[in-house]
């Protein structure tokens, strides 16, 4: 290895729960996020649920001397709960909404209001570019009767193309955020497998947090064991995330998460678990740009180097069957049909039956491909948009 660099990065990540008046001791709780942060020595911190700008501006000004660049990513009707905060400089940010968050009738969920997304943040660390991302995929709310199934399935095929496309000239690349999937969900195969992206539990050789890993934990007061049915000690579905690039290697040197309570305090940050990783990057002049460089880069696309965690996880490969790939367009496709047939029914049948199915043929003809699609159009038709404004004003 030529003209050989390490520097280290420590990356945190943490859901906030702060829903201003309904979260339990929100505003006692970001106050100890606030103190904390400016204790620990992160590099850069990664949180969602920041529900409130104004209690974004509060951790700004408390963060000022220990992470002087931030960003608040503003999403949909209450905002998307992103925030970012770094000691690196930030040149650039840009926030991608997913097509799918939810339905807006179902109110007490809150995410089609919420506007799910990913931000995305351009940093300088040392003479190394990294793309930072922060982002908070739909949640589950039940697991053997998954309604929004489709909804994450499309947000990870989504956040994996805006990766892909935007981290090309990046030395490093970082995401983490509250991913709302099991590790071996297919989403979350989807995402690691076509970007490549490995994780820092399987791939870190010191761990210090829960028990595999989990970050929705039975054991914290904020949690409702029901909730957890049928995992009872809990479950993963928060995550850090990154890759490399042909001229800069990154290490997991370790890893650690919250274990459901804080030292000398009556309750914890938040109901989901802190994540801290520590990150070595090793930046170098690759001899060359010949087959060597470019097939090393390609195989990480399509596997993960097994760590001290991956033994239990199989071969620590994500691989992603084309039967699965096709399963998934077919999953996401036959949610858009089911969409547009179940808001015809409620308008009482006033659109023939012949022009529904010249929106639905175009669907079935391409199920059996699998190119780069977005759900925008489909879902903001001008047919789909009349329907859902006849249905709100016939159930208002």
């Amino acid at each position: 290895m030529a003209n050989a660099e390490s520097v280290r990065v420590r990356v945190f990540n943490l859901n906030c729960w702060g829903i201003r008046y309904l979260s339990k001791h929100c505003g006692q709780r970001y106050a100890m996020i606030g103190d904390m942060l400016c204790k620990e020595e992160h590099d850069i911190v990664l949180l969602q649920e920041v529900w409130s700008e104004k209690d974004y501006l509060s951790l700004k000004k408390k963060l000022a001397c220990s992470h002087p660049h931030s960003h608040y990513f503003k999403s949909g009707v209450i905002g998307s709960g992103l925030a970012l905060f770094s000691k690196h400089r930030i040149h650039d940010t840009f926030l991608y909404r997913y097509s799918l968050n939810g339905y807006p009738y179902m109110a007490h969920h809150g995410d089609w209001f919420g506007g799910k997304a990913v931000g995305m943040a351009v940093l300088s660390i040392g003479s190394l570019t990294a793309n930072v991302y922060v982002t908070h995929l739909h949640a589950e709310y039940c697991r053997d009767k998954d309604a929004y199934l489709p909804h994450r399935v499309v947000q990870a095929w989504e956040l994996q193309q805006f990766v892909r496309h935007t981290s090309a000239g990046a030395d490093v690349v970082i995401l983490g955020g509250d991913l709302n999937m099991h590790p071996q969900d297919l989403g979350n195969r989807l995402l690691r497998s076509y970007t490549g992206l490995r994780d820092s539990y399987l791939e870190t050789d010191q761990f210090d947090g829960c028990e595999d890993g989990i970050t929705l934990i039975a054991d914290n007061p904020f949690i409702s064991k029901k909730e957890l049915i049928p995992f009872e000690k809990g479950i993963r579905i928060d995550y850090i995330l990154f890759k490399g690039s042909p001229k800069t290697d990154i290490f997991c040197d370790s890893m650690s998460t919250t274990k459901g309570s804080v030292r000398d305090h009556p309750f914890p940050y938040s109901d989901h678990e802190a994540l801290t990783s520590e990150l070595r990057l090793e930046s170098h002049t690759p001899p060359g740009t010949g087959r060597d460089e470019r097939s090393k880069d390609q195989d990480t696309a399509t596997g993960i180097v097994v760590g001290r965690h991956a033994s239990d996880h199989g071969s620590g490969k994500v691989t992603v069957s084309s039967l699965e790939i096709r399963f998934s367009h077919l999953l996401v496709q036959t949610f858009c049909q089911h969409l547009i047939w179940e808001l015809a029914g409620k308008v009482s049948g006033k659109y023939p039956e012949q022009y529904l199915r010249s929106h639905i043929q175009p669907l079935r003809r391409s199920s059996g491909q699998c190119p780069d699609f977005s759900l925008t159009q489909i879902m903001q038709s001008p047919l789909v948009a009349l329907l859902y404004a006849l249905v709100l004003m016939l159930t208002n």
